[in-house]
């Protein structure tokens, strides 16, 4: 009797491996998203058995074949690096800076989907394509963080501006005493500095070139010759509806704020 209990677990498991390969199996028969004609009919991974299928969307209707995870392995998205900052999309105005990055491997049988391939920011230059000072003031005071300024150095090693020439600029100091609800609303990846406003802090804003007018060494929005209860207003470039008002403090040589409470004339 032994024997023959043996002899038919052999066989039952012999019988199940045969049905396992002969139906349900997803080989050459990968699909994405969810496709009918994707089907077969055998084992499921649930370990029922049936019709099963081999597209995208198996696994969650739970009704993959047997075999799906060997056959047709999960792929995620792979993107590249970003690219460089570009410049503005437009001169002597507020407007927006664009960088990309692509895909490298688009993804495969419900892979990791792909991550956004575009971000902006805001940004605002003071000279023209052809090298020439916009000629305008800004009011109120557009201010960007100060992560920025780094983009427009590396902008001035090749600006027809010589950067040896440039001012050191200055630093003023403001104390905010109001702003609007859509800068704490705001999540884009780098606009999120906007987040960090908050009512009654002290602020830190750096004034340099190519913001600094060549003619009066200023920033526009800076409160020069304002008193301390004199309200000022400033916007956040990127997103005209973060807003708010603040009071000059003083004006320094160089900045000292927290990074996340410092900024920039834009």
């Amino acid at each position: 009797m032994g024997g023959a209990a043996l002899r038919g677990a052999l066989c039952l498991g012999l019988l199940w491996r045969l049905w396992a390969g002969a139906g349900g199996s997803c080989s050459e028969r990968c699909c994405e998203g969810r496709d009918a004609a994707c089907v077969s009919s055998g084992w499921r991974e649930d370990g029922g058995y049936g019709s099963c299928y081999c597209d995208g969307e198996c696994r969650r209707a739970g009704d993959c074949c047997h075999d799906h995870g060997r056959a047709c392995p999960a792929l995620p998205c792979v993107v590249g690096e970003w690219s460089h900052w570009s410049g503005c999309a437009a001169q002597c105005k507020p407007n927006l800076r664009i960088r990309r990055r692509y895909v490298q491997q688009e993804p495969r049988n419900a892979g990791e989907p792909c991550p956004a391939l575009e971000e902006k920011a805001g940004c605002l230059e003071y000279l023209t394509y052809q090298g020439q000072d916009c000629g305008h003031e800004h009011v109120p005071a557009f201010i960007t963080t100060s992560e920025y300024g780094k983009e427009r150095k590396r902008r001035a090693a090749s600006s027809l501006q010589p950067s040896d020439k440039e001012e050191a600029g200055y630093c003023v100091e403001f104390k905010t005493e109001s702003l609007s609800q859509y800068c704490a609303l705001e999540n884009r990846p780098y606009a999120r500095w906007m987040q960090y406003l908050r009512e009654g802090h002290t602020v830190c804003v750096a004034c340099k070139p190519p913001a600094m007018n060549t003619d009066t060494h200023r920033c526009s929005g800076d409160g020069h010759n304002a008193d301390g209860g004199k309200i000022l207003h400033w916007e956040a470039v990127g997103n005209s509806r973060c807003q708010g008002t603040w009071k000059k403090i003083r004006q320094l040589e160089q900045c000292s704020c927290p990074l996340v409470h410092s900024f920039i004339f834009t």
